[in-house]
C-alpha cells in the first residue's frame, strides 16, 4: 500500500498520467473506500433532499463500467501494460481506477470485491434504483478480428449479462458489439434475447468508424429491435487508440439517418472537430453536438448522457447543459462509474466558484464520496445550479427509456 501511494502521488502531480485538464489536488488524491454509510449522513437534509420529486423505481444511473482481471474465471481482462510501472500512463490509470472502485486487489478477490462494492452502493440508493452496467468489446481491426494488443480492457457480454440475471432488482445490462465483427449480427439478436437494453461503443478505442457503411446492416437491426446505441462522442481521455476523428459527433449522423435511438455519451463535452471534412472549419465538439440536438431531424431519436461532465476537464458544459431546459427530456443521468471515485477528477470547490454548487453541499459531498460513489455522483448532480434552475427529474428518470419493447 505504501509503494502504491508513494507512485500515485508522483501520478497526481503529473496531470498528463491521467490525461485530464484542470486535473485537481483541492480534494485530495486517494478514495479512503469507507464502508459504511452513517445515519447522520443517510438522513441529511442533501441526501434525502435528492430524492425529491422523483420516482425512485424510474431512476437508473444509465452510464457504469464493470472491470476485473478474470481473476475469477470471469474472463474479464485489463492489458497486461497497465501493470508494468516502466508504462507510467497505463499504471497509473489502472491504480486510480482500482482506488474508485475499492476493489480488494488480493488474489482471486478482484473480480468480486469490484461487484460486491457495487450492489454495496446500489443497496443505499432509494428502492427501485437500478444501474445500467456495461460490456466493453474489444478494438478490432478491418476485418472484426480482436486486436488485443490494441486494447485497454475487456468485458465479455455474457458476463455482463450474468450479473443482471443474478441481480435483476439491482442491475440492467448493456451489451458492446463491435460492427465489424463477421458475427456482429448474431451475437445483436443474442444479446436482445437475454435482455440488453442498449449497445455500448467507445468508438476511438475500438476502432468504429459510426459514418462507414458496413455499419448500415447493424443500425438496421437495432433500429428494427428499438435498441439504443450510447455511443463515445468526443475526445477520449481515459482510453486511448484509433484516432480522435472517429469521436466527432457527425459522424452519428448515420446512424441517426437509419432510425436508431443514439445516445452520445457525455454530450460530447471534450475536445474539437471538423464540420465536415479535414478542409473544414473546427468546432468545439459540444457545439457540433448541439447542432445535432437542435436539428429538427433528431429531434425524436438523438439523445445526451451527463456521465463525466462535472470533471475538471468537462465542466464548461454544465451551465449550457442546464440553461437548455429544452434538451432536458433528451438527457440522462449517468455517473461514468467508477471515474467519480477518483478524487482528483472533480474539484468541487471550482465547481462553486463557477457559481454551480452551493458551497454549504461540498463537505456533505466529500464524505459520501468516501463511501458510495454512486450516491456521491447522484446528489452533485441534483444539486447542480444555474440561476437557481437545476436539471429537470426526466434527466434522472431514465429507466423508461430502457424498457423494452413489447
Amino acid at each position: 500500500m505504501k509503494r502504491r501511494r508513494l507512485l500515485l502521488g508522483a501520478g497526481a502531480a503529473a496531470c498528463g498520467l491521467l490525461a485530464a485538464c484542470d486535473f485537481s489536488l483541492r480534494d485530495g488524491v486517494f478514495n479512503a473506500c469507507l464502508a459504511e454509510l452513517p445515519s447522520d449522513l443517510r438522513e441529511h437534509p442533501l441526501v434525502t433532499g435528492a430524492w425529491d420529486g422523483l420516482d425512485a423505481g424510474k431512476v437508473c444511473d444509465t452510464h457504469c463500467h464493470v472491470f476485473g482481471d478474470g481473476d475469477s474465471g470471469s474472463a474479464l481482462w485489463f492489458n497486461p501494460r497497465m501493470e508494468q510501472i516502466w508504462n507510467p500512463r497505463g499504471y497509473v490509470q489502472r491504480e486510480f481506477y482500482l482506488n474508485a472502485s475499492c476493489v480488494d486487489e488480493r488474489p482471486g478477490k478482484v473480480d468480486t470485491s469490484f461487484v460486491e462494492r457495487l450492489l454495496a452502493q446500489c443497496r443505499s440508493m432509494a428502492p427501485g434504483f437500478r444501474a445500467l452496467l456495461f460490456a466493453f468489446d474489444w478494438a478490432r481491426d478491418e476485418t472484426g478480428a480482436p486486436m488485443a494488443d490494441r486494447s485497454t480492457f475487456h468485458v465479455p457480454d455474457d458476463y455482463v449479462a450474468g450479473l443482471a440475471f443474478s441481480h435483476p432488482e439491482r442491475f440492467l445490462w448493456a451489451a458492446s458489439i463491435h460492427p465489424y465483427d463477421p458475427r456482429a449480427l448474431d451475437r445483436l439478436d443474442t444479446a436482445a434475447a437475454l435482455g440488453a437494453r442498449a449497445i455500448k461503443w467507445l468508438p476511438s478505442a475500438q476502432n468504429i468508424d459510426p459514418a462507414d457503411a458496413r455499419c448500415d446492416h447493424f443500425y438496421a437491426r437495432l433500429a428494427a429491435l428499438r435498441m439504443p446505441l450510447i455511443t463515445h462522442a468526443g475526445d477520449e481521455r481515459a482510453v486511448h487508440g484509433f484516432g480522435e476523428h472517429l469521436g466527432n459527433p457527425l459522424r452519428l449522423r448515420r446512424p441517426l439517418d437509419a432510425g436508431v435511438r443514439v445516445v452520445v455519451a457525455h454530450c460530447a463535452s471534450l475536445g474539437s472537430g471538423h464540420i465536415d471534412d479535414l478542409r473544414s472549419a473546427k468546432l468545439s465538439n459540444f457545439e457540433l453536438f448541439a447542432q445535432l440536438m437542435d436539428d429538427a431531424r433528431y429531434r425524436s431519436n438523438l439523445f445526451g448522457d451527463i456521465s463525466a461532465i462535472t470533471q475538471g476537464n468537462r465542466m464548461s458544459v454544465v451551465a449550457s447543459l442546464l440553461e437548455r431546459r429544452d434538451w432536458h427530456e433528451r438527457l440522462l443521468n449517468g455517473s461514468d462509474y467508477p471515474l467519480p471515485g477518483v478524487v482528483p477528477l472533480i474539484s468541487l470547490r471550482a465547481l462553486v466558484d463557477w457559481q454551480l454548487l452551493d458551497a454549504a453541499a461540498v463537505d456533505t459531498l466529500r464524505r459520501l464520496r468516501d463511501i458510495n460513489v454512486l450516491l456521491y455522483d447522484f446528489v452533485l448532480k441534483r444539486n447542480l445550479k444555474k440561476d437557481g434552475q437545476g436539471f429537470a427529474t426526466p434527466v434522472f428518470e431514465t429507466a423508461p427509456f430502457f424498457s423494452r419493447p413489447a
